[in-house]
């Protein structure tokens, strides 16, 4: 069963990424090429887990999401893991709510998902960078 708030209509964009979402799934969270964001609004109950896979020369080669809310954030979620495929983690940092909402036509009343969005590629380029430090103890042994 598929639950859509007729309420308000969706931009097609929206309707296409939430009808045919890209990239769901899960990478694993253990491996130190791996970040991983998990992210929500109290005020709304959506909850974003975005994770991406970084190469050896900084380049972001895979993403994946798995979100659990309206389709709006969903659709956002989903966008998000296709534009920052191919970039390098400093490009990705660039990505902005406002440019996710724009390419999407979200109404204001749905802002709140591509600050999510921008707020869970942050938190996995920033588990991404964490796993990149030495830990302690292990610099002294080199």
């Amino acid at each position: 069963v598929v639950l859509v708030d007729l309420s308000i209509s969706l931009p097609a964009q929206v309707v296409d990424h939430y009808e045919n979402p890209r990239n769901v799934g899960s990478l694993d969270k253990t491996s130190k090429n791996v970040g991983t964001g998990l992210v929500g609004a109290p005020a709304c109950g959506d909850v974003m887990k975005l994770q991406i896979q970084v190469d050896e020369k900084g380049k972001i080669v895979d993403a994946k999401f798995k979100t659990f809310g309206c389709g709006s954030a969903i659709a956002s979620s989903s966008l998000a893991t296709e534009w920052v495929k191919g970039k390098t983690v400093e490009e990705a940092l660039t990505i902005k709510n406002t440019d996710i909402a724009k390419e999407l036509c979200l109404p204001p009343v749905k802002l709140h998902c591509s600050m999510l969005a921008e707020d869970a590629i942050k938190a996995a380029l920033a588990d991404y960078k964490l796993k990149q430090e030495p830990k302690k103890g292990e610099a002294e042994k080199t």
